[in-house]
């Protein structure tokens, strides 16, 4: 027995010790100090220097030129990829958002205490890491930026080195960043992706709250286990540990005590992304007026939670994954819309403070207040489900012409198996006409964004050329082939300015030179002047515009130019 006191003592001391020796800038400051980028990576050398179970690769560039770094931790002490083929893999992304630092500080904390064996060693789960993810907002430093923001003291930028927001950028993929995170992802292919952050908007007594991967697009299977069997349990775990956690408030401009929809992350989110690959996805999100400290304990509380629940259910996660793949098949329905569906409403308790307006002391207006003083625990509802608007019918596959080199990378880097065409070959294809779209009138993310996208469809057998690109559907990243290559889908290429060539014509014509021209068109066919009447008929403005008439007699004979609004993307449906 003295034996056993003795070891355990030994180890208890031992544990201490490397807990002091591996000290955070966190820990060592006064709970409102968050480190520096440099400090961060020399912290996990030390782990990978130290340390059998930890090991620190550089995978890929950034926009500033450093390295994204990437940490694992393995019980095993092995890292090599049939090692991890074995076990469940979560993936930790920290600083998306630079001013939100507490996950780079949590994670630390986390790694260490791995490390150490100050908590529970997973052995059928490896846990990774990426340490900063936008480097080069971490370097821009500053005390000022995150004006809502409780602490820490110094925090990095929201953009990036580009300005870019990198938790916009998962389809089209503008920075380096987002490519290395996208490689990082393909490699691991982990089961479970947590993301970091700290939230804006509403007051409430909770220090966390998170987004789950929108179940009804993650897939039934998937989904219903996450909303039903994984968040609930983590959400359990949490109570036990001293942390409350609800879903994310998304609220703005109002209070939350009138109910509230679960947050929409469509594929240019990270876990919007993820769910592409059946990866279930976690935004964890502190409340940006909570304490620092406080903030950094309860994302640190999350990924213990989250591991724990992952570790006791590896094998079932891995058969769940697996089984949820099967859900979609060519010749099946795709949504590529989705609608909140106000009909179906949660109650939920919610822990959160009075609301109210008085008058402004800044401006003429009223100002909206929340009062501590006045905590309220009651029961409010929840919308956590949306519902398709638009379907497609999969397809066998898509054809690419090779032209269009800048799509295809894309769909090469997000691991999409492809063949080439080796010579000239007809094919009969489904094919797209753009009829209509909106575009924004001011800058999103680099962009023009394109919305409310319409097509029409044809099939036809056109020629394609030796070394156009085959994408078929029936492979791994078929979802991800779906939401880029469908233009109706939210976040498709098109819809993020990937085709807006084709959106301009290329020829056209004098007016009183093709004058006599279409007069000879329409001679030689009757039928389309009999159209032309029967549209000026039904149409007055068409009617009272003969430049419009003139036109429409251009775009409806052979002079009109085929690439002018017509997809260069092909839909195989036999």
């Amino acid at each position: 027995m003295k034996r056993f006191l003795k070891f355990y003592f030994l180890l208890f001391v031992s544990i201490v010790f490397s807990q002091e020796k591996y000290l955070t800038v966190f820990e060592k400051g006064n709970g409102n100090q968050s480190a520096t980028y440099e400090q961060v990576i020399e912290f996990y050398k030390k782990l990978d220097k130290d340390f059998a179970t930890i090991k620190m690769d550089e995978m890929g560039l950034t926009d500033c030129g450093e390295p994204l770094h990437l940490v694992f931790f393995n019980a095993d002490k092995k890292f090599d990829k049939k090692s991890f083929e074995k076990k469940s893999i979560i993936l930790v992304n920290n600083g998306i958002h630079a001013g939100e630092p507490d996950g780079i500080d949590a994670s630390m904390l986390f790694f260490r205490d791995l490390a150490t064996g100050k908590i529970t060693i997973p052995k059928n789960t490896v846990v990774a890491v990426i340490p900063v993810y936008n480097i080069e907002g971490l370097l821009n430093r500053n005390s000022t930026s995150r004006v809502n923001q409780n602490g820490p003291e110094e925090y990095g930028f929201r953009g990036n080195g580009r300005n870019f927001d990198l938790n916009r950028d998962m389809i089209k993929s503008d920075a380096k960043n987002t490519k290395a995170l996208v490689d990082i992802l393909h490699k691991l292919n982990p089961d479970v992706f947590i993301d970091n952050h700290v939230s804006n908007g509403a007051d409430y007594q909770y220090s966390l709250t998170y987004i789950q991967t929108q179940p009804d697009k993650l897939g039934k299977e998937l989904g219903d286990f996450q909303k039903s069997v994984m968040t609930p349990s983590i959400v359990q775990n949490l109570k036990g540990k001293g942390v409350e956690s609800i879903p994310y408030v998304n609220v703005w401009g109002g209070t939350p005590d009138k109910g509230y929809v679960q947050f929409f992350d469509s594929p240019r989110y990270t876990t919007g992304y993820t769910s592409l690959f059946n990866m279930i996805g976690y935004v964890v999100e502190t409340h940006m007026l909570k304490e620092y400290s406080k903030r950094v304990e309860a994302t640190y509380r999350f990924m213990e939670s989250l591991l724990q629940f992952v570790d006791n259910n590896s094998e079932k996660l891995k058969s769940i994954r697996k089984k949820n793949s099967e859900q979609y098949f060519v010749g099946g329905k795709y949504p590529v819309q989705w609608k909140l569906d106000s009909t179906k409403v949660e109650k939920m308790n919610f822990l959160g403070y009075e609301g109210s307006y008085k008058k402004s002391d800044v401006t003429t207006g009223n100002r909206l207040f929340y009062d501590r003083a006045k905590p309220f625990d009651k029961e409010i509802d929840f919308y956590p489900n949306y519902k398709s608007i638009k379907e497609v019918v999969i397809p066998k596959g898509y054809i690419i012409p090779k032209s269009w080199w800048n799509v295809i990378d894309l769909l090469k880097q997000n691991n999409c198996q492809y063949s080439i065409l080796k010579k000239d070959t007809v094919i009969e294809v489904e094919s797209y006409k753009i009829a209509d779209y909106k575009t924004s009138t001011s800058a999103y993310e680099g962009h023009y964004n394109h919305r409310n996208t319409k097509v029409t469809s044809s099939v036809q057998k056109i020629k394609f050329s030796k070394g156009d690109y085959l994408f078929l559907v029936n492979q791994a990243s078929f979802k991800y082939l779906l939401e880029t290559l469908e233009p109706e889908a939210m976040d498709s290429f098109f819809n993020w300015n990937f085709f807006d060539t084709i959106l301009q014509q290329k020829e056209g014509y004098s007016e009183y030179v093709f004058e006599d021209l279409a007069n000879e068109i329409m001679k030689q066919n009757p039928d389309l002047r009999k159209q032309l009447e029967e549209k000026r008929n039904s149409d007055k403005t068409f009617a009272e515009r003969p430049e419009a008439q003139l036109d429409w007699v251009y775009k409806n004979s052979v002079h009109y130019e085929k690439a002018h609004l017509q997809y260069p993307v092909y839909r195989i449906i036999k």
